[in-house]
């Protein structure tokens, strides 16, 4: 069984230097990405009925230093992804990750704040589900750990906060994502955004009076 996932891909973020780095970036990732995000971007059509667009990480800003994760988006907009609540899938050099997210450049995630803070959606996702208040970074904490206040607390700030985030989503540690061969990653990948969906539809709901703080 061959892996998707290998450990010549990891070690990318281990490889010195911003060019030496980003050459292995496309020689390695961007590959996989671009499959993923032509596969992937169908799904989510087909589930929601909106064409959604892949964006490949190309990571163009960066001129010192180099990149310590990379991925795909997945926006129902082909011009961008970062200012409204968006899919991806990415890695860094510890794990894989599948995720949600709503970052600083959304000019409605008060908006959006609001509407998970009102839904009990999340409470319908499983154990090994995690979340974080800061997309650069890789540590995320398990819902379970978290409980009912600590995913409040991340939603208060994205809701208060002008650089707050929620990001929420599975993760695949290096060695489980070496295990698994192309068809069990896309397995895993579907499980975990139509878990994610109803979460989706719940950022995008308009609402009507503000949460009482």
């Amino acid at each position: 069984m061959k892996p998707y996932w290998n450990e010549q891909d990891f070690e990318v973020f281990n490889t010195p230097g911003l060019d030496a780095r980003m050459n292995a970036l496309k020689e390695n990732v961007r590959p996989k990405f671009e499959e993923l995000g032509t596969e992937v971007s169908s799904y989510f059509s087909g589930k929601t009925g909106d064409e959604f667009f892949p964006h490949v990480a190309k990571h163009m800003r960066r001129t010192v230093n180099p990149p310590n994760d990379s991925w795909v988006a997945f926006a129902p907009y082909k011009r961008g992804y970062k200012a409204v609540p968006h899919f991806q899938i990415g890695m860094w050099e510890s794990h894989v990750f599948v995720i949600l997210a709503v970052i600083y450049e959304a000019p409605n995630k008060t908006a959006m704040a609001e509407n998970l803070l009102r839904s009990e959606v999340l409470n319908n996702l499983s154990e090994d589900f995690v979340a974080s208040g800061d997309h650069m970074k890789p540590q995320a904490d398990s819902l379970i750990e978290l409980g009912k206040e600590g995913i409040g607390k991340l939603l208060n700030r994205l809701r208060d906060v002008k650089k707050g985030e929620f990001v929420i989503g599975r993760h695949l540690t290096r060695e489980q994502a070496a295990s698994l061969n192309k068809e069990q990653f896309l397995q895993f990948t579907e499980e975990t955004f139509e878990a994610l969906l109803p979460v989706y539809d719940a950022l995008l709901q308009p609402i009507k009076e503000p949460v009482s703080r």
